[in-house]
């Protein structure tokens, strides 16, 4: 339950004392989590890579080079997937519907797991085969080439993924609610923003969670609102989510969100490269083609990415403050940005004011704390101005 401040709405919505007890719990617990999985992950790869278990295991094949890295993948995958299955059966299942995050079934949530186990699998495969490949027929320059692949399937996936991808997994229709489209469409007229449609996801068969997103790139584009959104939220709080979803439209944050990971990973590669070609042979694999090193390649990838994701980070909560700006000054309501934040906050069991340290290494977006004060400075911005005019 959120309660209001009768006094000064730029206070903040009183929230929930209990959801945020369990939101504290439901992080600690999930970067917990995460720790273990980290480790485990770490532990297969460096016993493959240290304890001759790869070189072993690749003795067995006798295939093609291509051929042979793709079963070495499927193996790999699946063998961690087993050995993380109590983790992600916990962190999956158990922990969203003790937390009441979710009402979906063991039989629904093990339908979804398949799904995107199977597409997981698949899209792996592809890029392993072709990276191999690459390593073969470009050994100086298989990490340029190797990008160029992986950013041209990367925007695929994202044109395809409100039409095609989506759907396996959500029910995903037009908004229906003819007098709320209609203020939502004024809305994006006053921003001279075409929003490419307005969609409602149905999350309620599965989740008490609320959300919404820009999807899509250039026909498919669509600006997407959960339908546990659209049910809980009054109309000027629902505004104000549109407002910032235009706003990642009106920034085009599709194009350079793109652009960073873009960079991000041709340095990724690069410096992959460079590190596997000087620690290969003195680890004795045969070279850069030797199946056997898989593990290391994405022993050290991994590592890289893992060093480079306080940038990411940061960028992803540049982007998303931007975006706050705008649905702020297209809507001029704090108070609706604030109560919604802190509706949505309790709403997901988001941590309203996690550890400094925390929000600024793992988070891709503002936490509550960092949007409500954003929130005031912009609300006592417009309130110095409006004194200046009278």
């Amino acid at each position: 339950m959120i309660a209001s401040n009768p006094g000064n709405s730029l206070v903040g919505p009183v929230l929930n004392p209990e959801r945020q007890r369990q939101a504290r719990e439901y992080a600690r617990t999930g970067r917990y989590l995460s720790l273990a999985e980290l480790l485990l992950a770490g532990t297969l790869l460096l016993l493959l890579v240290f304890g001759g278990f790869s070189e072993r295991l690749i003795g067995y094949f006798n295939l093609p080079v291509v051929t042979t890295a793709v079963l070495y993948f499927l193996i790999l995958i699946t063998a961690y997937r087993v050995i993380t299955a109590p983790l992600g059966y916990y962190r999956g299942y158990v922990l969203p519907r003790r937390y009441r995050l979710s009402n979906q079934s063991l039989g629904g949530w093990l339908g979804d797991l398949l799904k995107a186990g199977i597409l997981t699998l698949a899209l792996g495969a592809a890029v392993v085969a072709v990276i191999f490949w690459l390593i073969i027929v470009q050994p100086q320059l298989w990490w340029l080439f190797s990008w160029g692949f992986l950013v041209l399937t990367s925007l695929v996936m994202s044109v395809l993924a409100p039409v095609l991808l989506v759907p396996i997994f959500f029910k995903m229709r037009p908004l229906a609610d003819t007098e709320l489209k209609q203020r939502l469409e004024r809305l994006a007229g006053r921003a001279g923003v075409e929003t490419g449609g307005i969609y409602t996801i149905e999350f309620s068969t599965n989740s008490t969670t609320a959300n919404a997103a820009l999807m899509g790139m250039g026909k498919t584009r669509r600006i997407v609102l959960s339908d546990t959104l659209l049910s809980q939220y009054s109309a000027a709080e629902i505004e104000v989510i549109m407002a910032h979803e235009m706003g990642h439209k009106h920034h085009r944050d599709m194009l350079r969100l793109s652009v960073f990971h873009s960079a991000i990973l041709l340095f990724s590669l690069y410096a992959t490269s460079l590190i596997l070609e000087a620690v290969i042979q003195p680890l004795a694999f045969s070279g850069l083609s030797d199946v056997s090193a898989l593990p290391l390649l994405v022993l050290i990838f991994s590592i890289i990415n893992l060093l480079l994701s306080p940038i990411a980070t940061s960028y992803g909560r540049r982007i998303e403050t931007e975006a706050d700006g705008y649905a702020l000054e297209l809507t001029d309501d704090p108070a609706a940005f604030i109560s919604t934040m802190a509706r949505l906050t309790d709403q997901n069991l988001a941590e309203a004011e996690p550890n400094r340290w925390v929000e600024l290494l793992l988070y891709d977006h503002p936490s509550y704390r960092s949007r409500l004060a954003y929130a005031r400075r912009y609300a006592e911005f417009r309130q110095s101005v409006n004194n200046d005019l009278r």
